[in-house]
C-alpha cells in the first residue's frame, strides 16, 4: 500500500514537471514562461519528494528527501519572483496582450 502511494505521488510530480516543460515551450513571454514552469516544476519536485519520503520512510534518504522538499518549497518562488523583477528593471517588454503591469504600477 505504501508503494502505491508513493508511486502515485511520483507520477503526479512528473505530471506537472511535464505541464512545466509545456509550459517553457508554449507561453509567449518570458514572464508567462517563468510562472509555468517555476509552479509547475515547483510542484512536481515536491510531489517526487513526497513519493520518496513515503516509499523509503524515515531514513536517510527520506530525511534528505524531506529537507530538499522544504529547500525548494522555498527556494524557488523566491528565485521565480528575483528573476522577474530583474528582469523587469533591465527592460525586458511584457506580451503585447498582457493586461496589466504590477511592477510598472508600484512605481507610480
Amino acid at each position: 500500500m505504501r508503494e502505491m502511494i508513493a508511486f502515485i505521488l511520483m507520477g503526479i510530480g512528473v505530471a506537472f514537471n511535464l505541464l512545466g516543460c509545456i509550459g517553457l515551450i508554449r507561453l509567449p513571454d518570458l514572464y508567462n514562461r517563468l510562472q509555468a514552469s517555476t509552479k509547475c516544476v515547483t510542484l512536481g519536485t515536491i510531489f517526487i519528494m513526497a513519493g520518496v519520503l513515503v516509499y523509503s520512510g524515515w531514513n536517510g534518504v527520506g530525511i534528505k528527501a524531506l529537507l530538499t522538499l522544504v529547500f525548494i518549497l522555498i527556494t524557488a518562488p523566491t528565485a521565480a519572483h528575483a528573476l522577474a523583477r530583474g528582469a523587469h528593471k533591465s527592460g525586458v517588454k511584457l506580451w503585447e496582450k498582457s493586461v496589466c503591469d504590477k511592477y510598472e504600477e508600484e512605481k507610480k
